[in-house]
């Protein structure tokens, strides 16, 4: 059995729909259902009793400590954050709250259950804690990737949050001998995305007709990580990382915001062309920059490859294809994650420059 925090998610999601693919072992899915978690996520579950699925905070202390006394994981894979810069910006409290307190009252609870428990279950055990490269900062457009040994310089509300709670799980295995893992990963991209962020609001904006709103110049660069191969690498992680070390996970594709854009557009004229016969690419527009945008992020994966043997299996043209393809597959998910409640966030936004 695993304790999965945060599995209604798009990453936690995915790896818990990856995870029993691939293995009959339990998963206890705690998600406090904010609005990126979305149970149609799991509808594939649906029935299947190898999948438990709690509603609740990481925060809540009393709860978590239930599920550890009543459930008996061998392991916690914590995937519960906020986690969108442009909402850290508008109302860091959230990230604070969940990001920063979240963590530290799982790891307290954490601590607890692993102090008790049997000598051999012990020393099986082990905390996985999911984070992000946004904790490094930015990059020159010469400089060396970011290692697991760069500085750590956030500069935003959500990425400061994240590098606080990797301090404090970094903090409980020195003090307490807690036995953690963390990865920090590049930008997901991938089904069950929710479409907020770049990838899935180009698709579908562009199928709904509407404008792509592109940041600034859009020569922001990223470096993008197939959901499923993040999956691929936390498991490795978990099954043979060694004890309180950074294991960073990144996809070798580093690519300015605009290219993304361009290459969305091309796909979805090859997959899905407009009815007027004009190029999706017509419907970009330039918005004001974010406050505090990083100019350049970029992992450097070397070390996981090295010491586990983990390599990313797509490649950006592979994975932006299956991704595209998604979306225009599910379109009745799309509907169900497009509230007013979203509607108004995005309008709010993205509003042109």
């Amino acid at each position: 059995m695993i304790l999965v925090t945060g599995g209604a998610g798009f990453i936690g999601a995915n790896f818990v729909l990856d995870w029993l693919a691939g293995s009959d072992e339990p998963v206890v899915n705690l998600d406090k259902l904010t609005y990126a978690g979305n149970l149609h996520n799991l509808d594939g579950l649906k029935g299947d009793a190898r999948h438990i699925f709690v509603q609740g905070d990481i925060g809540d202390s009393a709860l978590v400590e239930r599920l550890l006394a009543e459930h008996r994981p061998r392991a916690i894979v914590n995937f519960a954050a906020e986690s969108h810069v442009d909402r850290s910006i508008h109302g860091p409290e959230d990230f604070i709250h969940t990001n920063v307190v979240g963590t530290f009252r799982l790891l307290e609870a954490a601590r607890h259950y692993w102090s008790a428990l049997p000598a051999t279950e012990k020393e099986a055990f082990r905390f996985l804690h999911v984070s992000t490269d946004e904790v490094y900062g930015t990059l020159a457009p010469a400089a060396p990737a970011f290692t697991e040994d760069h500085r750590v310089e956030p500069n935003s509300p959500y990425s400061a949050s994240k590098a606080a709670s990797d301090h404090l799980v970094r903090a409980w295995h020195h003090t307490y001998g807690l036995p953690v893992l963390t990865t920090n990963c590049s930008n997901n991209y991938g089904p069950l995305h929710f479409p907020e962020k770049l990838i899935p609001l180009m698709i579908v904006n562009a199928l709904a007709g509407k404008g792509l709103p592109v940041y600034g110049d859009g020569m922001q660069i990223r470096d993008w990580l197939y959901v499923r191969d993040h999956c691929s690498a936390i498991r490795r992680v978990l099954e043979a990382g060694r004890l309180g070390e950074t294991y960073n996970v990144g996809g070798w594709n580093e690519k300015p915001n605009i290219d993304i854009v361009k290459t969305i557009c091309a796909l979805l004229d090859e997959l899905r062309p407009r009815a007027d016969g004009e190029k999706y690419a017509s419907q970009v527009i330039y918005v004001k920059d974010r406050p505090g945008h990083d100019r350049r992020y970029a992992i450097d994966a070397r070390k996981i490859e090295r010491e586990l043997g983990w390599k990313p299996a797509e490649t950006f043209d592979t994975g932006i294809r299956k991704t595209v393809q998604w979306y225009l597959d599910n379109p009745d998910w799309v509907a169900n994650v497009q509230s007013g409640a979203y509607r108004d966030w995005v309008a709010k936004q993205y509003e042109a420059a």
